[in-house]
């Protein structure tokens, strides 16, 4: 009785909208709301690194083991669970998904031992939030639009950067002034509230409320029911995109785009803040900066995807980000050094993943390509778990992050010349159910 409920307010609610806006805004505003809840969460270890260290004398090497961890199997599961919505759908994954890493938030309320902070910050928000990853996101947009998927992508994405610019400074002050725990706690609190307006705002499909997708003046052709098992579909999607050497292309620029956004900045950019001089509270709030540029940056990039040559922008893109990393630990750490980075380096922190998404979606073609993007993605989280954990490694032995991010700004331009080389093809647009 309770789903039919739910299934009738959802009908309720489209049928509102119907006149006023395409009910997929309605949808893609939800997306956009656990994404940012989600970033929130993902955010919130770079808060607690110092915090942590003082706390329990735990080095930043073991605190930043934990958050490789967590960004590693952000990645690795990404392909299976975007394998599993063919089965379990994108709602009850995302739902279970939501519920897991808020135990694990919760939990970790009473950790005293570095295994504790890897069973819960690492294991469980880790795998919790593959449901967040590109795979389901692809998904979701592929069904609900035809028309501005460029756009749509770029609109969840910015979610990232809204949830930063909203958490950080809120998580900062509350660890300064309460303790590590109540960041914990906060996150818990979130990540609960949204899963209610998940259950009951989020159809399947526009099929289930009466609705085609956004742009599209006719159904999209029954298809078979995918019967195979979520570890089989992942699979073969890595079969069929490893054949490829677009697939390569891809998931080697998407590994420096994660090395150098959520592994090295995401990570670390609070504690290098503070290695020179800065308070963790003004860190923070460079951090939220960046994502005031990025919100901005991955909008106009989904804008752009779906009026131009997606490669150049990926190109673009990449050569900003790598001269924003190589200036950084040159500059003074004064005001006007820190604005430009927050700049420069913010509109394109995300910016990367309507044109990434774009391509794989030319390339592979829209049944297969929440899969594919999935293992396109895992090459993004190796890289960023391989920053989290090597950055915290080059910090403890060197005693400054310098050559870390000198690494991170190189190898950003070696990824802008890999884009340019993806073959182009004509994609034929229809929309995915």
């Amino acid at each position: 009785m309770g789903g039919r409920t739910k299934v009738g307010v959802t009908n309720r609610l489209a049928k509102f909208c119907s006149g006023r806006v395409h009910y997929a805004w309605v949808v893609l505003g939800v997306m956009f709301v656990a994404t940012l809840v989600g970033m929130g969460v993902r955010s919130a270890p770079g808060v607690i690194i110092v915090p942590l260290e003082r706390a329990f004398g735990w080095s930043v090497g073991t605190i930043s083991g934990a958050i490789s961890l967590n960004i590693l199997l952000l990645g690795l599961l990404g392909p299976f669970m975007a394998a599993l919505i063919d089965g379990l759908g994108i709602k009850r994954t995302m739902v279970w998904s939501l519920a897991l890493m808020a135990a694990g938030t919760g939990l970790s309320v009473f950790m005293t031992e570095p295994w504790q902070l890897y069973a819960t910050w690492g294991l469980m928000v880790g795998i919790g939030s593959a449901a967040g990853a590109i795979g389901i996101a692809t998904a979701l947009v592929n069904r609900w639009f035809l028309r501005s998927r460029g756009l749509a992508i770029g609109l969840m994405m910015s979610a990232s950067a809204a949830g930063q610019l909203l958490f950080l400074p809120i998580l900062a002050q509350l660890s300064e002034r309460f303790g590590w725990q109540s960041v914990a706690l906060a996150v818990t609190l979130a990540l609960t509230l949204v899963i209610p307006l998940m259950l009951v705002l989020l159809p399947e499909t526009p099929s289930r409320v009466g609705l085609l997708a956004l742009g599209a003046t006719s159904a999209p052709p029954p298809q078979r029911a995918e019967t195979a098992n979520p570890v089989a579909i992942a699979m073969r999607g890595l079969v069929r995109g490893g054949r490829s050497l677009d697939f390569w292309l891809l998931a080697g620029s998407f590994s420096v785009c994660g090395f150098s956004a959520n592994g090295l900045v995401g990570t670390h950019m609070i504690a290098y803040c503070v290695d020179k001089g800065i308070s963790e509270v003004l860190g923070a709030s460079l951090l939220a900066s960046l994502g005031l540029f990025s919100l901005i940056g991955s909008t106009a990039s989904g804008w752009l995807t779906d009026r131009f040559n997606p490669r150049v922008l990926l190109f673009w893109i990449y050569s900003l980000r790598g001269l924003s990393l190589l200036l950084l630990p040159f500059t003074q750490f004064d005001t006007f050094s820190l604005t430009a980075f927050a700049v420069f380096y913010g509109l394109d922190w995300v910016a990367t993943g309507p044109p990434t998404f774009a391509l794989t979606n030319e390339v592979f073609g829209e049944k297969d390509a929440p899969v594919v993007i999935s293992w396109i993605f895992v090459g993004h989280q190796l890289g960023g778990a391989l920053a989290a954990l090597g950055a915290g490694s080059v910090r403890g032995l060197s005693g400054s992050y310098m050559m870390a991010f000198v690494a991170s700004g190189l190898a950003c331009l070696m990824a802008a010349m890999l884009v340019l080389r993806v073959t182009r093809r004509v994609p034929v647009l229809r929309p995915a159910e």
